[in-house]
């Protein structure tokens, strides 16, 4: 399956250190290449009666064999704990596939980030609530590699992922505080020697609803408004 969005490498800056960053946006880092991403019709998500909420999300690299190689950018929320209204929940539901491939397990026993050992190996940042920009180089040594970026909503129920849903059954996911409507995994395939850097964005399936795996499961059935959550992403050689 084929999404209409492009994209190639993206990283950012904790905060908006050496960054500008506003409500429409941020815009970040230095480099030859330029990254940008704009938010879909579902970027911002009804959270209690006056509340919106952007997604989470992450992004990392991983080599043309589908190893892991490094995490480029955390929310921060996933980064440090940084949940607030979650009821005591971990949400492990939220980004599991990244949290297993960084293979991480913490003294409770899940791949997540905590307060006392927040992400180290990477940047993070507050979820942009509009625009993001960012110009970075590539990784050294590598001009062929593939950027993944796993993204997510709290609360995103639907029909098929309903709020009620009993614990061990294929639509829970994590509860009243859980996501609803289980992560998206988007991949590209960069190549930093072609003449638009980037090729086409690929929906690769959504990860596992309850957070019980770190597995890509490529059946998009029962999912709809999270599909909107992403607009387009796209790169482009800086200058």
């Amino acid at each position: 399956m084929k999404s209409k969005v492009s994209m190639a490498f993206l990283a950012a800056t904790i905060g908006c250190l050496a960054a500008s960053c506003d409500a429409a946006g941020l815009s970040v880092g230095s480099g030859s290449l330029r990254a940008e991403l704009s938010p879909g019709s579902a970027w911002m998500h009804d959270f209690g009666l006056l509340q919106k909420n952007p997604p989470q999300f992450c992004l990392w690299i991983e080599n043309g064999s589908g190893d892991y190689v490094e995490t480029l950018y955390a929310t921060k929320k996933i980064a440090s704990q940084g949940w607030v209204f979650n009821g005591g929940n971990r949400r492990k539901e939220a980004l599991p596939v990244w949290c297993r491939k960084r293979g991480i397990v913490y003294s409770d026993g899940l791949y997540l980030p905590t307060k006392e050992r927040p992400l180290t190996d990477a940047l993070s940042g507050a979820t942009p609530k509009a625009g993001f920009s960012l110009s970075f180089d590539p990784p050294q040594g590598l001009t062929r590699f593939y950027v993944y970026l796993e993204i997510n909503h709290s609360t995103d129920f639907n029909a098929a992922y309903p709020k009620d849903a009993a614990a061990g059954t294929a639509a829970y996911s994590g509860g009243k505080e859980g996501s609803g409507q289980p992560a998206l995994l988007y991949r590209v395939l960069v190549d930093t020697a072609a003449a638009d850097v980037g090729s086409e964005c690929e929906l690769v399936g959504h990860s596992s609803p309850d957070g019980s795996d770190g597995d890509i499961y490529p059946d998009m059935a029962g999912i709809d408004s999270a599909l909107e959550i992403l607009g387009e992403l796209t790169v482009r050689k800086n200058g």
